[in-house]
């Protein structure tokens, strides 16, 4: 009788495609699991329309267990309007960060909260402007990114056998990237960080980014060490950082970027100093 009355009330609100849930958990002689999921809405196409939170049910004993697998649901069983950006399901390519129960996480990495009393509020990246939905515009972000030239500097490239051979790095060199170079630019520390949302735009360069340019900063094999620090000398790019810790907090790939601000910081400052590299980084190129 309460699978008829549910029936009942989702015919009047015209969700079909909820009702496969019901009707499928019905068929399989098993009660029906239902979540609610609580998605931020918003359509370019109606400005005139504020943004609002629309409710969705899914039967989780016809989902997989992340966030993911139920937006995914939501879309090609319920509505196909909602949009959000994903790709690996792997939690490698960062497309698809959104703020998911309070927390900037991965949807494909995040798992569903089983517990069907409470619903699950999922939201956009905060302080950043929403292109539609679940989708935020990256393009200052990638701009900040691009700024501090993420890729090797050399000085003498004219005498180096560029793409032809190695440069060479020790294994203590080379550890000193660890927990800089897995990071995936999701913005999720960056957009949880207070001194971003205050001093975004062109002036702080957040979390994320300052995280990427340390790890060129301290790369053996980059030549460029000073040239990069002498852009960072201003009030602005680093020392916005209020070590608030958010980011860390917050870091799908459980990485420390408060950490790599910190060691930047030092660099600046003159308390620290980038060591000579281990090895003869163009050995290989005489």
């Amino acid at each position: 009788m309460a699978l008829i009355n549910e029936t009942k009330m989702l015919l009047t609100r015209g969700a079909f495609g909820q009702l496969r849930a019901f009707h499928a958990a019905a068929t399989l002689g098993q009660e029906a699991k239902i979540k609610t999921f609580k998605i931020y809405r918003w359509n370019p196409d109606k400005p005139s329309e504020k943004p609002y939170m629309q409710e969705y049910q899914v039967n989780l004993k016809e989902c997989g267990p992340m966030v993911l697998d139920a937006l995914i649901k939501i879309k090609n069983e319920v509505d196909p309007t909602l949009t959000f950006r994903r790709s690996c399901r792997e939690g490698i390519c960062g497309s698809c960060a959104m703020n998911i129960g309070g927390t900037n996480t991965l949807a494909c990495i995040s798992k569903i909260d089983t517990n069907t009393s409470k619903p699950l509020k999922i939201y956009p990246l905060p302080h950043m402007y929403v292109l539609r939905d679940l989708i935020p515009d990256m393009n200052n972000f990638y701009d900040q990114y691009k700024s501090i030239q993420p890729w090797l500097q050399r000085k003498d490239v004219a005498h180096e056998k560029k793409g032809k051979a190695q440069y060479l790095q020790s294994l203590e060199d080379r550890s000193k990237l660890d927990g800089l170079y897995e990071c995936i630019l999701c913005a999720c520390c960056s957009t949880s960080c207070p001194s971003y949302w205050w001093n975004g735009n062109d002036k702080y360069l957040g979390p994320a980014v300052l995280m990427q340019a340390y790890r060129w900063i301290i790369d053996s094999r980059d030549e460029s060490t000073q040239e990069r620090l002498d852009k960072m000398k201003d009030k602005f790019s680093v020392y916005r950082c209020h070590t608030i810790m958010n980011c860390t907090r917050t870091c799908p790939k459980g990485l420390n970027p408060g950490r790599a601000i910190a060691e930047i910081k030092k660099l600046l400052s003159g308390l620290a100093t980038k060591p000579a590299p281990k090895l003869e980084t163009a050995a290989l190129h005489k």
